[in-house]
């Protein structure tokens, strides 16, 4: 798998010019009685503390809208073409800035639909404040996609039992974790999580957690899908 590039604001500074026509064009989100909506590249905004963000970062992306309620319950609809390579990580992201030694509990919960069709994953993205490190946990995925790494065997942790992978993407160490069984809702521990890579496998230092994000991570979505969070909390400090 080709490396991947850093995902949030930094991208926007180290993503090659994408050909954006069709992502901003008249292309339309579904309808929903939403507070906010952007088809914009890098669309943002702020909502009840959650950072809401378009990010459609990858060569070769089609069309791409976000829409919310909230900062938790939000949507997205994305016509990306069936080829390979990420395309797109709209996520909503709440802000930590916390070191993992001084975190007293992280977690958070999920519910979301998915579509039967395309290649996808849905997964947490979490990053230290110097994105050295990014830790990854798949609760669900469809199509070819596949994580970065190596297999480093299951480990079970936060309420879920994981399939892990340790890799790098030339510019920071990646770990991912992902469920052994697809899932559309749950309750993750985050911070045992946190706890494992640190203390137990000794893969990185007492690092500060900057935010951690949620959403869908897409390759492909020909014709047009949806998907949707109906609810998000991320919780702790």
């Amino acid at each position: 798998m080709a490396p991947k590039p850093l995902r949030g604001t930094v991208r926007a500074l180290i993503a090659p010019a994408l050909a954006l026509a069709a992502a901003v064009g008249p292309a339309s989100a579904p309808a929903h009685a939403a507070v906010w909506n952007s088809c914009d590249q890098w669309g943002n905004t702020t909502l009840d503390g959650y950072i809401l963000y378009n990010n459609i970062w990858g060569s070769g992306a089609g069309s791409q809208c976000v829409w919310a309620n909230s900062g938790t319950n939000w949507g997205v609809w994305a016509d990306h073409p069936d080829t390979g390579g990420i395309k797109s990580y709209p996520n909503s992201k709440k802000v930590i800035n916390k070191p993992i030694s001084s975190l007293g509990s992280l977690t958070s919960t999920y519910r979301v639909a998915v579509p039967s069709a395309g290649a996808y994953n849905t997964s947490y993205d979490i990053w230290d404040t110097d994105h050295d490190y990014e830790i990854m946990l798949w609760v669900n995925h469809h199509g070819a996609v596949g994580p970065l790494g190596t297999a480093q065997g299951t480990v079970s942790l936060g309420g879920h039992t994981w399939n892990v992978y340790k890799g790098n993407n030339g510019a920071n160490e990646v770990f991912s974790f992902l469920r052994t069984s697809d899932s559309a809702s749950g309750t993750v521990n985050i911070l045992p999580v946190l706890k494992w890579i640190k203390d137990t496998k000794g893969w990185m230092g007492d690092e500060t957690i900057g935010d951690v994000q949620f959403g869908y991570e897409i390759t492909s979505s020909a014709g047009g899908l949806d998907f949707r969070t109906d609810s998000l909390t991320v919780s702790g400090g």
